[in-house]
């Protein structure tokens, strides 16, 4: 996801010379394309996070696009506070990219790990928050939003291969993307871990449960009416995040359905916990929290099972 988003930046930087980008001294065998033809767009400011949204916010202010790159925890986390103070307060153009979302960065350990990104930066209302669920809608992602007179947050997958059947790059500013119809229940996902939430719903289906497969890649501005109208057809949905469950997609359904008076049953499926000093591989910690195909699949089956029949 990360290689085509660059390749894809350096397509409108060719056009638009106040495309930007710095990095923290992270990125390398992806941002090459980029730093390649334009060595004079392109500044690695070290690990020095904070420093580099300093100068983004000032090279905004005086008429660049500036793309801020790292991973999810040094993109965000380190320097919020200049975030808030700068791009989100003076509504500068400033695009923060972070990657990894999650758990990706498995065995680098919890301080790796971005789990509170997306309620950190949904909750301010001057902030687009874009999270892809695959490489080719990080593509239509940025080609949709790169040009927002504000703020952008784009919380990215190292993954450049999986592509979410059904989904076809879709994309559109404050709405969901339907990825699958069913009857029975519905899976609200979001981001890459969309592709465990579509394996559980084939997995259902194999035991003769009706799921539908929605996408909110458009955190910030909320898709509420896309949503309000979804919810209101099923009895049980199922939200799916690598985020805690606290500030993300999760309490984004949970608002809709009290909001509206929707009388759908919400199980929020995400990190519930801190994590502790015990790491290993991605998928290890998908499982570790009840994240996989299979586990999805029977949290959904028993949701189904536990309301009575109509």
């Amino acid at each position: 996801m990360r290689s085509t988003f660059i390749n894809a930046l350096v397509e409108i930087a060719k056009i638009d010379t106040r495309i930007v980008l710095l990095t923290g001294d992270l990125g390398y065998l992806a941002i090459e394309p980029f730093m390649d033809q334009f060595p004079d767009r392109f500044f690695n400011i070290g690990v020095a996070e904070q420093d580099m949204v300093g100068i983004a916010t000032g090279l905004a202010e005086s008429g660049f696009i500036p793309f801020v790159y790292s991973i999810v925890p040094f993109a965000v986390l380190r320097p919020y506070e200049f975030i808030r103070n700068g791009p989100i307060m003076h509504q500068f153009p400033v695009r923060i990219v972070g990657i990894g979302g999650g758990m990706e960065y498995g065995t680098n350990g919890a301080t790796h790990y971005g789990l509170e990104d997306i309620g950190l930066m949904r909750m301010h209302p001057g902030m687009s928050v874009i999270v892809p669920a695959d490489y080719g809608q990080a593509k239509t992602c940025l080609d949709a939003t790169w040009n927002l007179p504000g703020p952008v947050y784009y919380r990215l997958s190292k993954d450049n291969q999986t592509l979410i059947p059904g989904l076809s790059g879709r994309f559109e500013l404050g709405h969901t993307q339907n990825i699958r119809t069913g009857t029975d229940l519905i899976m609200i996902t979001i981001g890459n871990i969309t592709s465990e939430a579509v394996k559980a719903a084939d997995l259902l289906e194999s035991m003769g449960i009706s799921c539908a497969v929605v996408s909110v890649a458009s955190m910030n501005p909320s898709p509420i009416g896309d949503l309000q109208e979804t919810l209101s057809h099923y009895r049980v949905a199922i939200t799916v995040e690598t985020h805690y469950v606290t500030g993300g997609l999760g309490s984004l359904v949970s608002e809709v359905i009290a909001e509206a008076g929707l009388t759908c049953r919400l199980v929020r499926c995400g990190v519930k916990t801190t994590p502790t000093g015990m790491t290993g591989s991605q998928e290890y910690m998908l499982r570790l929290h009840g994240l996989t195909g299979e586990q999805l699949a029977k949290t959904a089956s028993e949701a189904l099972r536990q309301i009575p029949p109509r």
